[in-house]
């Protein structure tokens, strides 16, 4: 483990406790509705990175004109866009329900039908324009493979497809028990179901970008902010997946848990509580002022801050600002 990163049980640890910070002092998750510009930004940044990890070669720019503006800008394949259109609207359809679930979840975090429509969403619009070579009739978005799958690279092979219904079953069964303990770290119980499901493989086509959608959607119910695999981790994450094929879940549930606390530190946090409101430092932190910088300066009084019982720094927005101005004012 390279010198001074955390241990696993530390970030799980990190993760609690900024979910705990959040819905204790700041009420909660906003919705949609609520806070647009947060569940903007992070819906741009998962429509880019989860499809550039499957190959989209769109930048982030592009993503943003097109689901802002709806403006194709640049001269990517049609095929690009309407990937990342498909799985913007099912990410949007996904804040919506895991915030506000009105009549659909009938007290289930998951149902079956939720399952398909997430896939139907994110893959209608690309397979308008260049569905998949093989598929038949009966295998369009929404609707389970009729295709044996190739066994992986990494070793895994799917199951054989006229076993998917009872196994899809079986997997939202599972999905439904997370609400109860299992003795295991939550992020590695996320890892095992998010896991299991791109094992099970259901669909021809859209199985990683389902998968993290659905991961996102359970999050989401639960109370936290979705999960980002960005694209530079792309190595990281299928490394760690590899893993869980062997039923080691580690490093798959460190790299949600880092991937969750670091949009509640980004994104949730500093926009819910306002410039005036005490938000632990690393809810602070920017690249010009990283978390222990601002520890440091508190330490020494530069920075306003209050050091809670809970051995936790906490600033504020605007007293962090006053520190950036001054921090290379002389002191007389």
């Amino acid at each position: 483990m390279p010198r001074g990163r955390p241990s696993r049980i530390t970030v799980y640890q990190r993760l609690e406790e900024a979910v705990a910070e959040l819905r204790e002092r700041l009420g909660g998750l906003p919705t949609p509705a609520e806070a647009e510009d947060i569940w903007s930004d992070i819906w741009h940044q998962e429509a880019h990175n989860s499809t550039a990890i499957e190959g989209n070669t769109l930048v982030l720019r592009e993503v943003e004109r097109l689901l802002e503006e709806g403006k194709a800008v640049g001269s990517k394949p049609l095929r690009d866009y309407m990937e990342v259109r498909g799985y913007a609207d099912a990410a949007h359809w996904v804040y919506g329900q895991a915030l506000e679930p009105g009549e659909w979840n009938n007290g289930e975090l998951l149902t079956l039908h939720e399952v398909r429509s997430v896939h139907h969403m994110a893959m209608t619009p690309v397979w308008t324009v260049d569905p998949h070579p093989h598929a038949t009739d009966a295998e369009g978005p929404g609707c389970f493979r009729r295709h044996e799958i190739a066994q992986f690279s990494g070793g895994m092979k799917p199951p054989a497809w006229n076993e998917i219904d009872s196994l899809m079953r079986q997997w939202t069964d599972d999905v439904n028990a997370l609400r109860y303990p299992s003795g295991a770290p939550f992020p590695e119980v996320l890892a095992r179901v998010h896991n299991a499901f791109e094992r099970i493989h259901p669909f021809l086509d859209g199985n990683g970008r389902t998968g993290r959608l659905l991961l996102n959607l359970l999050l989401g119910r639960l109370g936290y902010p979705p999960a980002i695999i960005y694209k530079r981790d792309r190595e990281r994450y299928l490394k760690a997946m590899r893993r869980a094929d062997s039923d080691d879940y580690g490093p798959l549930g460190e790299l949600i848990a880092r991937s969750v606390t670091a949009n509640l530190h980004r994104f949730v946090i500093p926009a819910v509580a306002g410039p005036a409101r005490l938000v632990p430092l690393a809810a602070l932190s920017a690249p010009d002022l990283s978390e222990n910088a601002l520890r440091v300066a508190a330490i020494r009084g530069r920075l306003r801050a209050v050091k809670g019982d809970d051995g936790i720094w906490r600033s504020n927005k605007n007293w962090v600002d006053q520190y950036r101005a001054n921090r290379y004012k002389r002191r007389s």
